[in-house]
């Protein structure tokens, strides 16, 4: 049953207790893992999935999927979810690193590449341009590869060498809603986000995406107002999530959501219009990025 009160009168951030028995993190094993982990340190890459702890890390692992992580491991921005370092100035941008990833995705044989980054403010453009030209290796190398990029918040002049390289979706994160937007780091904003995914449609970007941490102190009618901006602003995908916090310094989980409810969550954004919903405990802006963006291209 759906409900629009605040977890258990909880405030945002005041603690959820023990973990649910429903949250249970697989662990990462296999032979697809081993070999993963050794093309990476071969070509010294990093990944979201072990610079911000993602809870899906075995199940991608072991079927051999990663999403790289370009501009460092550092970022300069401190968001209160996030369990990423923070640093200003970030590290020194690896000028090959694009050709380090398409030769690891064309070693691992990937079809569909999905690149994110951390925050780079200490940069003229953000790091915009060595999104543009991680793409543009891509592109040479594997000519045939889908590749979707999970962007920071970028204006649209920023977004142009990205749009200019043709990735087949483009994702950013609105993170939460727009009453607890203060998680953020303060140069964020629900309103700035937004701004983004607009810019990439009208750069004509085919295919945009966006995602939710639940389980921070929300409402539900804020879920379903969240839900609506996005729609209104063209977004094809939408993820939503149990946030988990990562280590005792982010804020701490208010309410464990029941896999029902992300069923519900999920329902209600289909009939919404959006052309994929992916959600669930455990579910991230990349977690299933090829069968979310399948479902949304056969909705078109």
């Amino acid at each position: 049953m759906m409900r629009d009160t605040k977890p258990g009168g909880v405030k945002p951030g005041g603690g959820a207790g023990r973990k649910p028995e429903w949250i249970r993190v697989k662990a990462v094993s296999g032979e697809a893992w081993k070999g993963l982990a050794e093309i990476l340190e071969k070509q010294k890459l990093h990944t979201v999935c072990d610079s911000a702890q993602c809870p899906n890390k075995g199940e991608c692992w072991s079927a051999g999927t990663a999403t790289f992580m370009i501009l460092g491991d550092l970022c300069t921005r401190a968001c209160r979810f996030c369990a990423v370092p923070t640093v200003s100035p970030g590290r020194e941008v690896r000028s090959d690193e694009g050709s380090a990833i398409a030769a690891a995705a064309l070693e691992l044989g990937l079809k569909y590449v999905v690149l994110t980054s951390v925050d780079r403010d200490d940069l003229p453009d953000r790091g915009a341009g060595h999104f543009g030209s991680c793409l543009g290796a891509l592109r040479q190398k594997i000519p045939d590869a889908a590749v979707e990029v999970l962007v920071p918040d970028y204006t649209s002049p920023e977004l142009a060498p990205i749009g200019a390289q043709g990735p087949r979706v483009l994702a950013h994160n609105v993170e939460t809603v727009r009453s607890l937007q203060g998680i953020r780091d303060n140069r964020a904003s629900f309103d700035k986000s937004l701004a983004t995914l607009k810019g990439a449609k009208a750069l004509g970007i085919g295919v945009t995406k966006s995602s939710l941490l639940l389980g921070l102190g929300e409402r539900e009618s804020e879920v379903f107002s969240a839900m609506d901006d996005l729609r209104e602003a063209g977004v094809d995908i939408l993820v939503m999530g149990q946030y988990l916090q990562p280590t005792k310094g982010q804020i701490p989980v208010a309410e464990y959501l029941h896999p029902d409810r992300f069923d519900a969550y999920r329902q209600a954004g289909l009939s919404r219009g959006f052309g994929a919903v992916i959600a669930g405990p455990f579910a991230r802006t990349s977690y299933q990025a090829f069968r979310a963006y399948s479902a949304a291209i056969a909705k078109k």
